[in-house]
């Protein structure tokens, strides 16, 4: 599977996306950031609120219970601020 990092959180992890094989516990939105957050610590800092973050499974925004298995690509979209 396929996850994309976008805005802040790209920069923060010095890098836009990355292959990974989920473990078979990986089922859900939720499931996955905590799952991210468990291998890498830059990861781990930026996830530490991630009710904050919106997940997109294919395109389409997705709620944390929502499955991912089976999905092509995931997008991690952190909060955005503007003005």
């Amino acid at each position: 599977m396929k996850i994309l990092y976008f805005a802040w959180l790209r920069e923060r992890l010095n890098r836009s996306e990355e292959e990974v094989t989920l473990p078979p516990e990986v089922q859900t939105a939720g499931d996955l950031l905590a799952w991210l957050a468990t291998r890498d610590e830059a990861l781990a800092l930026a996830l530490e609120k991630p009710a904050q973050f919106k997940v997109s499974r294919d395109a389409r925004i997705i709620g944390p219970e929502a499955s991912i298995l089976g999905a092509n690509t995931v997008a991690i979209l952190p909060p955005m601020t503007g003005g």
